[in-house]
C-alpha cells in the first residue's frame, strides 16, 4: 500500500479525487488514505522521504532529486498564475531589502521566486499561506507573499499587488511559471512509477470530463468556500500541463531548476539537469 499526499487547496482535490475514489482505472496501486496537508508541510515531509507519492513545490523538488522523480501529470503550472507581493501601500522593488515580508514556507516556489527577484530580501518571516494577508493587514510585517486562493481576495483585506512573479518571470525567461508538481519516490521503480503516472493523469482526464463529480470533495476542504473563487482557483491552476508536462513544461522546470542552481539556493549538489528529473513514463495513455 502506497503513501500519498497533496494539499486541500481545490486545484490538487479536483486532480485527485477520481484517484482518492477509485475512480482512475482498475490498474492503479492501492493507496492508503491521502494526507491532505499544507503545501510546506508535503515538503518538508519531502525533504524526510516521508510519502511514496507527493504534491511538492518545485523549489523544494530542486532539493530531493536524489529521492524523488517529478511525474508528467498533475503539475502546477502555466501562465498568469503566479505568486504576488502584496502590501498595505506601494513598495518599489529597491524597498523590499530591509522589510519584514513573509513567505508561505521556506520551500515553497514562491519563496524562491522571491529570491530570484529580490536576492537583497532578507527579513522574510515564514507563515502558513492562509496566515499572511492578515498578518499584513495587522502590521505585522509589511509585505507578503500570497499563493492559492489569496490571489483572488488579498483586495478584501486592503492590500495591493506590488510586484507579480508570474509575470516577472514570464517576461525574464519566456516560459511558463512553473509551480508545483507530483513526485514519486525513486525507489519504487519504474514499472510502480509509470503505473502511479497513468493513474494521475486518468484522475485529471476524469475531472476534466466530469467537472461537477468533485464538488462536494473540494468544498469539504478549501480555505475559500466561495464557489467562484473556488471555480477561478480550478480554472487557473489546472490545465493542460496538469495532465501532461509536454515538452514547453520540462522545460519550464528546468529553467527553474538551473537558474535556482545558478543563484546557490539549493544547498546540495543538483544532479546533472536531463531526463532524469522526470518520470521515464513519457506520453502514457
Amino acid at each position: 500500500m502506497l503513501t500519498l499526499g497533496f494539499s486541500p487547496c481545490p486545484n490538487d482535490t479536483f486532480i485527485f479525487h477520481a484517484l482518492v475514489h477509485g475512480l482512475a482505472g482498475y490498474d492503479c496501486p492501492v493507496f492508503s488514505p491521502p494526507e491532505l496537508e499544507d503545501v510546506e508541510t508535503l515538503n518538508e515531509w519531502a525533504l524526510k522521504g516521508r510519502l511514496d507519492v507527493t504534491k511538492i513545490s518545485l523549489h523544494a523538488f530542486g532539493h530531493v532529486m536524489d529521492k524523488y522523480v517529478l511525474l508528467r501529470s498533475g503539475s502546477a503550472l502555466g501562465r498568469g498564475c503566479g505568486p504576488l507581493i502584496v502590501a498595505r501601500k506601494s513598495l518599489m522593488k529597491e524597498d523590499l531589502s530591509d522589510i519584514r515580508i513573509a513567505i508561505p514556507g521556506a520551500y515553497t516556489t514562491a519563496a524562491m521566486l522571491l529570491k530570484l527577484y529580490a536576492p537583497s530580501c532578507r527579513n522574510l518571516i515564514v507563515k502558513r499561506f492562509d496566515e499572511i494577508m492578515p498578518s499584513i493587514a495587522g502590521g505585522e510585517v509589511d509585505a507578503g507573499v500570497i499563493i492559492h486562493e489569496s490571489r483572488f481576495t488579498y483586495q478584501e483585506h486592503g492590500l495591493i499587488c506590488v510586484e507579480d512573479l508570474g509575470n516577472w518571470w514570464e517576461n525574464e525567461t519566456g516560459q511558463p511559471i512553473p509551480l508545483g508538481g507530483i513526485a514519486a519516490r525513486r525507489d519504487l521503480g519504474d514499472d510502480v512509477i509509470q503505473q502511479i503516472e497513468r493513474c494521475v493523469r486518468n484522475s485529471v482526464r476524469h475531472a476534466f470530463a466530469n467537472p461537477h463529480n468533485s464538488t462536494e470533495y473540494t468544498r469539504k476542504y478549501a480555505q475559500e468556500l466561495d464557489e467562484m473563487v473556488i471555480g477561478n482557483h480550478i480554472n487557473l491552476y489546472v490545465n493542460s500541463f496538469s495532465e501532461d508536462l509536454g515538452e514547453v513544461g520540462m522545460a519550464a522546470i528546468s529553467e527553474f531548476l538551473s537558474r535556482g542552481k545558478k543563484a546557490g539556493i539549493f544547498t546540495g549538489s543538483l544532479k546533472e539537469l536531463s531526463s532524469n528529473v522526470f518520470s521515464n513514463a513519457g506520453n502514457v495513455s
